[in-house]
């Protein structure tokens, strides 16, 4: 339990040191958080609701963050190409990102027009029941790609690594809350970018 509690320290300090300079980024992720929170308390209540909140609101709000404001040149602050950090990512890279949300778009695409999806399903019959049918495929769509990464990084990196990302990315809702809760601030104040004293001290 210790090596995994300091392996998941440490893939948090690395998500955080290489990829959350902006504090656009920081703000929409505490967003995304929030988010994630009220979806993780529908999960119990009505699931479809969960995922088009989850994927609705916080994924969208979490990877703007990422593809549209976070700085892509070099990193000072870790000594480190962006290409590199690209490289060495344990989860989802901008790369793995495109073809997750892809997925994401895909869902309601293809239940639109293929209402039955071969007759797998039966056709909604109203938008309602439309919406509530694409939440269950954002749902199959989040935890599969969860899944799926959890198994490949079992081969590629161990079972423990594996692991460790997938308690990492269940409960990020929680750290990013008490991480970046005063991005905000910091925004109203005209700052754009966190100088990661932390990070150059460590």
């Amino acid at each position: 339990m210790k090596d995994f509690l300091s392996a998941l320290k440490t893939q948090r300090w690395d998500d955080h040191r290489y990829y959350h300079h902006s504090r656009i980024n920081q703000s929409l992720h505490l967003i995304s958080a929030l988010s994630f929170l009220v979806a993780y308390g529908l999960l119990f209540i009505d699931p479809p609701a969960a995922a088009l909140l989850a994927w609705g609101v916080s994924m969208v709000a979490r990877q703007s963050g990422h593809f549209f404001f976070e700085p892509r040149g070099y990193d000072e602050v870790n000594q480190a190409t962006h290409e590199h950090k690209e490289a060495i990512k344990v989860g989802y890279n901008l790369r793995r990102k495109v073809v997750l949300m892809a997925l994401w778009v895909a869902a309601p695409v293809a239940l639109w027009f293929s209402p039955s999806l071969g007759g797998l399903i039966a056709p909604a019959d109203s938008m309602s029941a439309f919406w509530h049918q694409v939440g269950w495929a954002w749902l199959v769509v989040g935890v599969g790609g969860l899944l799926f990464r959890t198994v490949h990084l079992f081969f590629l990196q161990g079972v423990q690594t594996g692991l460790v990302w997938m308690c990492k990315i269940i409960t990020d809702p929680f750290h990013d809350v008490i991480l970046y809760h005063k991005a905000p601030l910091y925004l109203l104040r005209g700052e754009l970018v966190d100088p990661m004293v932390h990070a150059r001290e460590h």
